[in-house]
């Protein structure tokens, strides 16, 4: 009789000792499932450098160009821009990218932004080095990002 009692009382404890257990796994496993990021979609108007690739694929697939034709492309692109003492390139490395700031603070005036991958110059950084101020590549656009969201290019 004690025995049946003591076998009785164990296989509870052993029953919700289970269902607790399978109880926390199924909990972590849904929590690490919803942790994770959906992939970020890429539209056509989200980043004027994806448009100017695909063109540039399909023109060369249609027209096969002599050396010629090839030099006058490859020109406009050759001559990169002159960086300041003390400046250099670099690209977001950011996945949502950064916000363009008038001034090195967290509440200063956003005048732009730089996407995920895209080539900028470093030109110097605040005195606190919290605070990079950079160039947008081809454009005339500066301001002030939070430092170490940008990867350095050679």
């Amino acid at each position: 009789m004690l025995s049946g009692l003591l076998k009785f009382v164990l296989g509870v404890f052993l029953a919700i000792a289970v269902l607790i257990g399978s109880g926390v796994a199924v909990a972590l496993y849904f929590m690490n499932r919803t942790a994770i990021p959906p992939t970020r979609p890429i539209f056509s108007n989200d980043s004027p450098a994806l448009q100017t690739k695909s063109p540039k694929a399909t023109d060369k697939e249609i027209t096969p160009s002599s050396s010629s034709s090839a030099n006058p492309a490859a020109s406009p692109t050759e001559p990169p821009e002159a960086l300041p003492p003390g400046a250099y390139r670099g690209r977001v490395s950011w996945a949502e990218g950064l916000s363009v700031r008038a001034e090195p603070n967290q509440d200063a005036e956003r005048i732009g932004g730089a996407t995920f991958n895209q080539k900028v110059i470093i030109l110097e950084e605040s005195q606190d080095k919290g605070w990079q101020k950079i160039r947008l590549e081809g454009g005339k656009q500066e301001g002030w990002v939070k430092a170490g969201n940008i990867e350095r290019v050679e």
